[in-house]
């Protein structure tokens, strides 16, 4: 009975990813941003669940990637082209019913990541790669900052040369081969996790000093610590 425990957990990612999605076509981007970050907890506990009651199986692995994929591939890949479809401007050399589709980039980077993950043996303890639900937080970050009814933010946020950019760098850094550290506690001991305690700590301070701007700011932090985790050790 244990074994399906995680399974039923992964489904409920799965499942809040579709409800994502429906919210995402209706062009209710808020709702669909806060079902991306519920998606995510789900994501984190049916792996940790998995690790405690030792029940991992391969259609786990297998049913894990497929609910990421509509959760960390489709839905940001959807909120990008609905932003980019809000922008109400062009980009010289691309039609303007064109450019929204510039957003489905991430989606189709999402399954090359997933792809690679399930068959790469170097990402049982970390990452290679920024991991799919880090990307889709950053990109329903977008419109909960908008939500927050600043001029600046509408103006700089709806700019297409902004989100055709970060569309780019987010679908590269999914396949690139950047090693990452995952929030992944063998022990509580600040010699084994000293980034993983640094990150978080920074993170609480941050969500507490800009809120929903702080998200972004988190994920670049991710791929910095990341980098001087990977410097100092090599």
């Amino acid at each position: 009975m244990k074994k399906h425990i995680p399974n039923a957990i992964t489904c409920l990612n799965l499942f809040t990813g579709c409800l994502a999605l429906y919210f995402a076509f209706k062009g209710e981007l808020v709702y669909s941003a806060y079902l991306i970050g519920i998606a995510a907890i789900f994501d984190f506990l049916d792996g940790m669940v998995a690790r405690v009651l030792n029940a991992y199986s391969e259609i786990g692995k297998q049913l894990d990637s497929l609910a990421d994929m509509v959760s960390f591939g489709v839905v940001p890949g959807t909120i990008m082209f609905s932003l980019l479809s809000r922008s109400g401007e062009s980009i010289p050399g691309i039609p303007a019913d064109i450019l929204p589709f510039f957003g489905f980039l991430i989606t189709i980077f999402s399954a090359l990541r997933l792809a690679k993950f399930n068959i790469d043996t170097r990402q049982t303890t970390s990452f290679i790669g920024l991991p799919t639900p880090a990307c889709s937080l950053f990109v329903g970050s977008l419109p909960l900052i908008l939500a927050g009814g600043s001029l600046l933010s509408f103006e700089f946020i709806l700019n297409p040369y902004l989100l055709v950019a970060l569309t780019i760098i987010l679908s590269y850094l999914l396949v690139a081969e950047l090693p990452l550290f995952a929030l992944k506690f063998k022990s509580l001991r600040w010699k084994d996790n000293e980034v993983r305690f640094i990150f978080l700590g920074m993170s609480v301070i941050l969500l507490a000093l800009v809120k929903f701007a702080a998200i972004p700011l988190i994920i670049v932090l991710y791929i910095l610590l990341s980098i001087v985790k990977k410097t100092s050790h090599s």
